[in-house]
């Protein structure tokens, strides 16, 4: 009888043993299946950053004056506000998919700046563009410009200068910075061994072109070229380190590297296409010069 049951007990020990195995493989094959390529998220990011950032001063262009007073938000204010919620939520749900552990302080620093960052911007961009449909003029500096340095009493010329701060430098470094900084820790979680590396699959290439497209805009528009060129070196960097343990990017990594090798080279063919213009040339002095798409639209597409 007494061996009876210690058959049966080592028959459930050893149960007990298979199905906490069982239950160990499991994990890692959850992990493996988080490393595919995250086509929704990329698709998302990329559509609401096309349709809410970019094509929000074409909204207000294109809508009639009439429907949104210079004293009350415009379609492109209520674009900006739908863009300040919905990108830091993509950027976290991004961030939730990194195969590695990332330090949930600087993720929540940042996302927190990102947000106040947007914020400011959107305060500052919603009177600029009232500013232009009263005659501003983009590629001229604020007191060049004639609706402004005419102002009486002259100090609110400083008070124009101060909103253009706030719109063009400081929100921008606010928004931009922990948007890249979000990025480049995303990108450091994105590695495996060679032999598992994956490549970008079609869904990925389809979406190169506009993701890069759109950061080039990024770029140009908010005038963040330094800011860009480090994160891409910190990434490049980031890759001979890891291949020097054997390890490559995986399919999501391999996007977002070519994503910015792709903005690196639109961005030289636009600087190239404005070399010698001498009114740019005017408005964006220094050694790096990179003019706005914005400037060149009023410079010369908006009177034709």
């Amino acid at each position: 009888m007494q061996s009876v049951r210690k058959r049966r007990g080592n028959a459930l020990h050893r149960t007990t043993q298979i199905s906490t195995a069982g239950l160990k493989e499991s994990v890692p094959q959850k992990k493996k299946k988080e490393k595919h390529f995250h086509f929704d998220l990329w698709f998302c990011l990329t559509l609401q950053n096309w349709i809410l950032d970019f094509g929000r001063p074409i909204v207000m262009i294109i809508l009639p004056l009439e429907w949104f007073p210079l004293n009350k938000p415009s379609a492109g204010d209520y674009f900006h506000m739908v863009y300040n919620v919905i990108t830091p939520f993509l950027m976290l749900k991004l961030i939730e998919r990194s195969p590695r552990a990332l330090p949930r302080s600087a993720v929540y620093l940042s996302v927190i700046t990102f947000v106040m960052g947007a914020s400011i911007h959107l305060v500052g961009d919603s009177i600029n563009h009232r500013l232009i449909l009263s005659g501003y003029q983009l590629h001229l500096s604020v007191r060049d410009n004639p609706i402004i340095k005419d102002l009486k009493p002259a100090s609110l010329i400083d008070s124009f200068e101060l909103l253009y701060y706030y719109d063009e430098h400081l929100g921008h470094l606010m928004w931009y910075i922990p948007f890249f900084i979000i990025l480049f820790m995303y990108f450091t979680g994105c590695f495996a061994e060679a032999e598992e590396q994956k490549k970008i699959p079609v869904s990925g290439w389809l979406l190169l072109g506009p993701s890069a497209l759109y950061y080039w805009y990024l770029v140009t528009e908010g005038q963040i070229t330094e800011l860009f060129l480090l994160t891409f070196l910190a990434m490049v960097a980031v890759v001979i380190h890891q291949q020097r343990k054997g390890l490559c990017p995986d399919s999501n990594g391999l996007f977002l590297l070519c994503s910015f090798i792709v903005t690196v080279v639109l961005v030289v063919v636009w600087v190239v296409f404005l070399w010698n213009d001498p009114v740019l040339r005017k408005k964006y002095p220094g050694l790096i010069y990179v003019p706005e798409p914005w400037s060149y639209y009023t410079l010369y597409i908006k009177n034709h």
